[in-house]
């Protein structure tokens, strides 16, 4: 019998007849916070390939491409997380599921990429058809389950992490794949058949947090606990609307910034937001409340943030 993967602690949860009426509108629509908020995808700058073409030896550089896809560059390497270049993120073109902004290049104009670190199987963060073009011999990383998947469409170099196991990519980095609150499926078959997590990626002293997908779960206080703190976390902000079916696996801004207490972050970039419209919140909304959340906790403006995609930050 196949391992079924689920989150070992409770929370809420809800099933297909739940999904149904929200998608057939039965019962209403659940309001928006701040009605008025832009219907807008996040804002997009061009990505200067020779931006990127140089890796530093020192610190990592940080670029967002959209939705929770991230290039980070340290230590002589580049990775990618959750690389999405489709234009749809499903395999049927479906209108309500097209790319509202362009990656802020092409996947061509990427430098060489050394890995690739996946956090579970959706299509918006699994993208066979942009790992395919990466290339089939491409080093790639995810949680448990989720092996057989790549190794059928032809994929070479395929390494399962469980929950708070680690893996030296080099002498300079180390990553450890830690938990989320979330699910799997790429079908009505295959629920839960794969697992789901985060990235935590340890390089030259300092401590990236890729929280994947996820609601708000305690696994947050242990990540910062055991790691001593984030220098920099990537927190999924958008998604999150109705509450009564996003929450267990989505989080909204306020927990967005409880998440980042918790882990014990310095800084933070919040993704999952601004790239396809997979809930009901206005696509602005997300960064218009995480800035009033920051102010709320009385934290510093600029230490959880939002940018554009094709933004770049440095950790020295």
């Amino acid at each position: 019998m196949k391992t079924r993967f689920q989150n070992p602690w409770p929370h809420k949860t809800h099933g297909l007849s739940d999904i149904l009426c929200w998608k057939l509108g039965i019962g209403g629509r659940e309001k928006s916070r701040i009605p008025e908020a832009p219907d807008d995808g996040a804002h997009h700058i061009g990505l200067d390939p020779s931006q990127i073409a140089r890796i530093p030896e020192t610190g990592s550089r940080i670029t967002w491409l959209g939705h929770a896809s991230f290039l980070i560059q340290g230590a002589g390497k580049s990775l990618l997380i959750d690389p999405v270049f489709s234009d749809y993120c499903f395999p049927l073109p479906f209108p309500s599921l097209k790319r509202k902004v362009a990656p802020p290049c092409l996947l061509s104009e990427l430098p060489h990429i050394d890995a690739i670190l996946l956090t579970h199987s959706h299509y918006d963060h699994l993208d066979l058809q942009t790992l395919i073009k990466i290339g089939k011999s491409t080093p790639l990383f995810l949680p448990s389950g989720h092996s057989s998947l790549l190794k059928k469409s032809g994929f070479c170099n395929v390494t399962e992490i469980a929950w708070w196991d680690s893996h030296e990519l080099t002498s300079d980095i180390r990553i450890t794949a830690v938990p989320g609150q979330h699910f799997t499926a790429r079908t009505w078959l295959d629920r839960n058949a794969g697992h789901w997590c985060g990235w935590v990626i340890e390089n030259a002293k300092k401590t990236l947090w890729h929280a994947g997908d996820s609601g708000y779960c305690t696994a947050f206080s242990e990540i910062g606990e055991r790691f001593g703190g984030i220098d920099l976390a990537m927190i999924p902000i958008g998604s999150y609307q109705p509450r009564s079916i996003m929450q267990s696996m989505h989080m909204n801004p306020d927990e967005a910034v409880q998440a980042f207490i918790d882990a014990k972050c310095q800084r933070a970039i919040g993704m999952h937001w601004g790239t396809f419209r997979l809930t009901d919140e206005p696509m602005g909304e997300p960064p218009i409340l995480l800035k009033q959340m920051v102010q709320k906790r009385s934290l510093p403006a600029d230490c959880f943030i939002t940018g554009s995609i094709g933004e770049t930050w440095e950790i020295r």
